[in-house]
């Protein structure tokens, strides 16, 4: 680099079918966005020269060749230390992809880092979002799956080998808890995503014999926003659902508080947008569940970025100081 900070940066956002890559300026306007398919190669080389002739395209389309100071991505299994994908269960490219090194090799030496996607959420919040301001928060991403990204004192935690925060697979069952797929029983994730919320609706539709919603929905074809949409109209159990999910996750939420003692929590994700079907159990359990050192401090909080631009966006906010 020649030194002179430019106004743009590119993030890129790989998932297990899409990679989404857009342009973003430093206010986090996103100037454009486009995307790939992330399983159309087998071979990460191909793979990565369709991913750098998209992003060129989008840069030749908006003018913007030669105005990028860097490149951030986040993925799954991203490891920030090594800048390599490794060993991740979704990709199809190896168990070790040195993504940053060719990354940057093909688009000539521009700067390149990369993350794990929760980490990179965590980024984008910090640098777009509720969290702008704050130097210590968790990030908790409520998908599919339960992701985490902690910061602390402005810095985002990686840890000894760059998987730190995996929060997800903190266990909060045992004995008999779920399990997971990453072979433990009981991980938070089990019971506080939105596969979680589900495996919890087919149990309580079994075990009790309230009538419910739920009951003419086939027990495997029941999704989060079924039991969502039952909770809304007033059904009970749907509401139980949610009341056990909410207790859960306020109690693995204030454990988290004790070995960071962050000034808030940010919630994103599908589950998070539950409103007070979630936020009302969860805050008085965590409340409950605090130590008293630390009640009535932390702030549970809401992620403003757009679902369809956050990824991006996080992945973004690594670019300007790859």
């Amino acid at each position: 680099m020649d030194g002179i900070k430019k106004n743009y940066v590119v993030g890129v956002d790989i998932g297990g079918t899409n990679t989404v890559f857009g342009i973003v300026d430093r206010d986090g306007n996103i100037i454009d966005i486009d995307s790939i398919k992330t399983k159309k190669h087998d071979n990460f080389d191909d793979y990565l020269k369709d991913l750098h002739s998209g992003i060129t395209a989008l840069l030749e389309k908006n003018n913007l060749v030669g105005e990028i100071q860097g490149i951030g991505i986040g993925a799954p299994s991203a490891n920030y230390h090594t800048g390599r994908i490794e060993n991740a269960a979704n990709l199809p490219w190896g168990n070790i992809v040195p993504i940053v090194e060719k990354t940057s090799k093909i688009f000539g030496g521009l700067p390149v880092a990369v993350t794990n996607d929760a980490n990179a959420a965590a980024l984008g919040e910090m640098k777009y979002g509720v969290a702008k301001g704050l130097k210590d928060f968790i990030m908790i991403t409520l998908g599919t799956g339960v992701g985490s990204g902690i910061v602390v004192n402005g810095e985002v935690v990686y840890g000894r080998d760059g998987f730190a925060g995996e929060l997800g697979h903190a266990v909060v069952i045992r004995p008999n808890g779920r399990t997971c797929g990453c072979g433990r029983k009981g991980c938070l994730e089990t019971y506080c995503s939105a596969s979680g919320v589900v495996r919890t609706a087919r149990e309580f539709l079994r075990e009790k014999s309230e009538s419910s919603l739920l009951r003419n929905i086939p027990e495997d074809q029941i999704t989060s926003k079924d039991v969502y949409d039952a909770a809304k109209a007033g059904d009970k159990l749907a509401n139980e659902i949610f009341e056990f999910t909410g207790e859960l996750l306020g109690e693995a939420l204030a454990d988290f508080v004790t070995f960071s003692s962050p000034e808030a929590f940010v919630l994103f994700g599908g589950l998070a947008k539950s409103g007070d079907l979630l936020l009302d159990p969860l805050k008085k359990s965590f409340e409950k569940s605090l130590l008293f050192v630390y009640r009535q401090k932390p702030e549970i909080l809401l992620s403003t970025l757009k679902e369809n631009d956050a990824a991006v966006l996080g992945a973004s906010a690594l670019g300007w100081d790859a």
